[in-house]
């Protein structure tokens, strides 16, 4: 049967200040655990306990009001306006335009133009990143669809080789890479192809660096860009791609979470489609199709707890101080899905859980104050919404980062696709906890950049990005200084915080001073 111990609903929203993390806290016992475990005989009942499932799940912020809810200035078009979608009391700070076609009459209409026009659709997409983790499962889509897609353009790093046996097989008519070695070395393999007989296609433009990953976004050809880069990296070609009028998958995080202030108003401006193509935000489109203007009253995501979630807050600060080679092994390694080491690591620290909270304010509009998490260590539920009656509808499936980017590229449309369909029988138990802040005090940092706004969630991501790097490079930095250093950089930068008529340049400069702080604390 479905078990639930949960306090009852919140009526109003009790803090408690957060602590500084520059030293992991001093022991002391754990409150029991909120758990709820959801038998195969009672996975249904989930939707109906959605009011107690929501209220469970408070972020923290500062009890002090030192940081404010900012995000209603972040330079939104039509400023000022009532907003079109919002909580039935739980917070205010909803964006009226969110980055997502969702949440209004106008973004109702075209789901609903597109659906009916059915799935007999081609597309042309345009991939950034194609030789990572993201693009090279954006391709199998295209071998399983090929009725449906085509490869208009390719960027990657210095993958050479398997850049040659892309371009072989899908016949971009651009292509690039990182470094102009490498472009000349894709030009020498693709050369020695077409001579030994193996490959007769046309020999695509063949660019390099910056301009040649701009080439690629910005394809006349191309209908959608998946953009698979990591990092702020992405954040440049993402916004020459809208300014072209291409729809994005938006696989890339930081593009809203560093460049929100100056993305929204391009999507508005060029009528473009941002389509999430990471899980959790796709998990949380899927469920707001249908969801009629003002309906969403809280977005609910789900973190897996990355590969420290059943380490004890204790074991963890113990193990940092007295092993940290193992810890800097097992933070590289995560226990459910198969991603790039800086994600894998991200995961471990539940930054990325942060981040995703910033991208869910930005994609679709809700308040931090109603953006909560929880840890479901199977990743079968990948994120749910609760709408204003307090109905919670959720998006199920196999860690398959497939699924995500399949909608991201067919949206509205449902292509059949040769996966393992998922067998609720095999699953028996899923659960569900709150995440432990002192054991992840990055999900803080992130709440606490997200109300600040404007640069403020930049210096966050770049600060995080920074520092991820240095751990991963194992240049002597600990598992623990991750938070410190970011959590430096934001008080660091709290002087010179712009919230107002925020541009490109100002983002890209706090992007280029937090990573230098980083650098020089570190």
């Amino acid at each position: 049967p479905l078990c639930c111990a949960f306090p009852p609903e919140r009526t109003t929203n009790t803090r408690t200040p957060r602590r500084s993390i520059a030293t992991p806290p001093a022991s002391k016992p754990n409150p029991p655990d909120r758990i709820m475990k959801v038998s195969r005989s009672a996975l249904f009942l989930l939707a109906s306990s959605a009011a107690s499932v929501a209220s469970a799940f408070v972020p923290p912020t500062p009890a002090n009001g030192a940081v404010s809810h900012a995000s209603t200035s972040l330079n939104a078009a039509g400023s000022g306006a009532a907003p079109v979608s919002g909580s039935s009391g739980t917070g205010s700070g909803w964006l009226p335009s969110p980055a997502a076609p969702v949440n209004s009459a106008d973004s109702a209409r075209e789901t609903l133009a597109e659906s009916l026009k059915g799935a007999n659709f081609k597309k042309s997409i345009s991939i950034l990143g194609s030789t990572g983790s993201i693009g090279t499962q954006t391709l199998e889509i295209v071998d399983a669809c090929p009725e449906n897609f085509d490869v208009e353009a390719l960027s990657a790093g210095n993958n050479a080789e398997l850049m040659a046996e892309q371009v072989v097989k899908y016949g971009p008519k651009i292509a690039s890479l990182a470094t102009e070695e490498a472009a000349e070395e894709l030009r020498d393999r693709l050369k020695a192809a077409r001579e030994g007989g193996t490959w007769k296609g046309e020999m695509p433009t063949i660019l390099s660096g910056d301009d040649g990953i701009e080439a690629v976004a910005t394809a006349e050809g191309a209908d959608t860009v998946v953009t698979g880069i990591v990092g702020a990296a992405g954040l440049n070609p993402t916004i020459e791609a809208i300014k072209r009028g291409k729809d994005i998958a938006l696989a890339n995080k930081e593009t809203l979470i560093s460049g929100g202030p100056v993305i929204l108003p391009l999507v508005r401006k060029h009528g473009i489609n941002m389509l999430p193509a990471d899980s959790e935000h796709s998990a949380i489109f899927q469920c707001l199709q249908g969801v009629p203007e003002g309906g969403l009253r809280r977005v609910i995501l789900t973190a897996s707890g990355g590969a420290f979630r059943d380490f004890s807050k204790e074991e963890l600060f113990r193990l940092c101080e007295e092993e940290p080679e193992l810890i800097q092994k097992k933070a590289t390694t995560h226990p459910n899905w198969d991603m790039g080491a800086k994600i894998t690591l991200d995961s471990a620290t539940m930054m990325n859980k942060g981040l995703e909270v910033i991208e869910a304010h930005y994609l679709f509009g809700a308040s931090y104050d109603d953006i909560d998490v929880v840890v479901h260590p199977q990743s079968i539920v990948h994120s749910m919404v609760e709408t204003l009656d307090t109905s919670c509808l959720a998006q199920l499936g196999w860690a398959d980062m497939r699924l995500p980017l399949v909608y991201s590229v067919s949206w509205p449309h449902r292509l059949r696709m040769p996966y393992r369909p998922l067998d609720l029988a095999e699953l028996a138990t899923l659960t569900f906890a709150k995440p432990d802040h002192e054991k992840y005090p990055c999900i803080a940092l992130a709440y606490e950049a997200g109300r600040a706004g404007g640069t403020m969630t930049a210096v966050l991501n770049a600060a995080n990005e920074a520092a991820n790097e240095m751990f991963r490079k194992d240049v002597g930095l600990g598992f623990l200084d991750i938070p410190r250093l970011v959590e430096g950089a934001m008080e660091k930068h709290k002087d010179d915080l712009k919230t107002q008529d925020v541009t490109l340049d100002d983002i890209l400069q706090c992007d280029a001073w937090a990573r230098d702080y980083v650098a020089k604390a570190g």
